[in-house]
């Protein structure tokens, strides 16, 4: 084989690639969801009223193990979300508060969750079903008063990860 007919062979690879590329199945997208309403701290870090890195840009992807704690979901470069000095904004509220969650890749739900203090307040069994675009969540606060952070969960039905979100009240 020539010299040129290699050049023309590897430039033909070199453009079908990405047809190639184009025509191989796309792998399962992952679930992402965050709470927007009352707006949870990646919410606020999206909507600029508080100043944040990266999670500005994909308030959706507070991914974890199932299990976490922290408003991070352990994720180092969303850590700025366990700062609890950063001045998040406080929404006030009485006995009961609407959590209403933007999905923005849908996956199979195991269940939602909401803490404060570490007490479990809330649980909402989906049993495997797949959340339309939002899901919202009437969460009861009686035995809280003042200050509270809500960590709220989003347990995904068939991975070990759950997405995460806190969200600041005044409980009075």
């Amino acid at each position: 084989m020539t010299i040129r007919r290699k050049l023309l062979s590897a430039a033909a690879g070199v453009a079908l690639a990405p047809f190639v590329f184009a025509l191989l199945p796309a792998g399962t997208a992952n679930a992402h969801g965050y709470v927007s309403s009352p707006a949870s701290r990646q919410a606020q870090c999206a909507a600029r009223t508080v100043p944040c890195g990266d999670i500005q840009w994909e308030p959706q992807s507070v991914e974890g193990p199932k299990g976490l704690t922290s408003c991070s979901g352990g994720n180092g470069r969303f850590s700025e979300l366990d700062d609890d000095s950063k001045g998040w904004r406080v929404h006030p509220v009485s006995g009961s508060m609407n959590f209403t969650w933007t999905i923005t890749a849908n996956h199979r739900t195991s269940t939602w969750e909401y803490f404060a203090g570490g007490r479990r307040l809330a649980s909402f069994d989906d049993g495997g079903a797949q959340p339309p675009s939002t899901v919202t969540h009437n969460v009861s606060l009686s035995g809280l008063s003042g200050q509270q952070k809500i960590l709220a969960v989003w347990n995904v039905y068939d991975t070990a990860n759950a997405f995460y979100a806190c969200i600041d009240v005044n409980v009075g």
